[in-house]
């Protein structure tokens, strides 16, 4: 699974323990995004987390929206390195999908990712909304390669979809974020993916008669 491509963005002089100072605005940034949308991220909020000043800021992005657009790429990069992280693991198609459905979630902030598609703003702008789309859409296929590798394994059932199960597993995901954020409690959430992988359940193997 490839990762969305990453704007390029000026390099700073950096030592290895202490980030620079445009790693420190993109920090601040995927972090307020995903506390308080595109909107309620402004330019000062980033500055005052990133402990970087106005001059800073602008030496290194054009502007919000660039600075936006960088957050947003790594976030979906580290998502997907995620991903496939446990999908290539080892086991089954069905392990592998059970271990990343059930990998630790910050359940109640939601998808970093998933979030986004609500917000106006984002959605609003095609730059912004591309590596959003980007993301779930190769999340989705590779979802969905895994799934075809346990139907040809005989691990899950000849008839099964893998493209339209692939969709199915990322709905009761970001459906499973917004009803646990709803009830302010994970365990929505956890309901929603164990009834998910009860459908993957592997078909029970016949057995022989007695003689």
């Amino acid at each position: 699974m490839t990762p969305p491509s990453t704007p390029s963005t000026p390099s700073t002089p950096s030592t290895p323990s202490t980030p620079s100072t445009a790693d420190r605005l993109v920090e601040s940034t995927r972090e307020l995004l995903w506390e308080r949308g595109y909107t309620g991220t402004s330019p000062r909020a980033i500055q005052q987390r990133a402990g970087a000043g106005q001059g800073s800021m602008y030496h290194h992005f054009a502007g919000k929206p660039e600075l936006a657009l960088a957050a947003i790429t790594r976030t979906a990069q580290e998502l997907l390195a995620v991903a496939e992280g446990l999908l290539a693991g080892p086991g089954t198609a069905v392990e592998r999908v059970t271990a990343y459905l059930r990998r630790e979630r910050e359940v109640l902030r939601g998808c970093p990712v998933g979030r986004l598609t609500q917000d106006p703003d984002v959605m609003a702008d095609p730059v912004l909304r591309a590596p959003v789309e980007e993301t779930l859409g190769r999340l989705r296929g590779r979802l969905a390669e895994v799934l075809a590798e346990g139907r040809a394994a005989g691990d899950l059932p000849p008839h099964l979809d893998p493209d339209a199960t692939a969709a199915t597993v990322v709905a009761v995901l970001q459906g499973g974020y917004v009803l646990a954020r709803a009830a302010g409690d994970p365990g929505p959430f956890d309901q929603a993916v164990t009834g998910l992988l009860t459908l993957l359940a592997p078909p029970p193997h016949p057995q022989e008669p007695h003689p």
